[in-house]
């Protein structure tokens, strides 16, 4: 069963809190950053989605419209002693997208997920500062993912740097 996302949104900030020991800021550009990035490590280590839902190619980068004003109308912090709706994949691929980018400030990460072609590719014929509202199907995601070198922060390795890797895709 797929996780929902608002939860997996209050887990992000949880893990982003719990990682850097510092305060999100409620700042719905770096969620929505941070989310875009979690979907394309789930792509480019399971090949399957984290979520069902479709991000828009809007001008500061991609974004998930359900998201939209998320700190004002559905933040909860997470309830770590009673979570039975995310899976320990769901987990790992978050902690793992926070270790390698939580680091960023909010624009420097719109800056990173502007190079992805689905970005690109869903912003075309439109100026910069257009809003747009073009859907980033999960296959234009699939062909970036596939740049992804996967970095595993538990280990402190690259994942293709394990001996019994073989270019497979993980399963947890």
């Amino acid at each position: 069963m797929m996780a929902d996302l608002k939860k997996l949104a209050q887990y992000l900030v949880y893990s982003y809190e719990n990682k850097s020991n510092s305060q999100f800021q409620n700042s719905e550009l770096k969620l929505q950053k941070l989310m875009y990035l979690s979907q394309k490590m789930s792509l480019a280590l399971t090949n399957e989605t984290l979520f069902d839902n479709l991000f828009e190619g809007w001008a500061y980068g991609p974004v998930l419209p359900e998201l939209r004003y998320f700190f004002e109308e559905d933040y909860q912090p997470f309830d770590v002693e009673n979570n039975q709706d995310l899976s320990v994949k769901d987990m790992y691929i978050i902690d793992n997208v926070i270790a390698e980018f939580g680091k960023y400030e909010a624009w420097a990460l719109a800056e990173i997920t502007h190079q992805d072609s689905c970005w690109i590719k869903s912003r075309k014929g439109l100026s910069a500062q257009q809003y747009g509202r073009t859907e980033i199907s999960i296959e234009d995601m699939k062909n970036d993912a596939m740049n992804v070198r996967f970095y595993d922060h538990e280990y402190d390795m690259y994942i293709d740097e394990f001996d019994d890797f073989h270019g497979e895709v993980l399963s947890l």
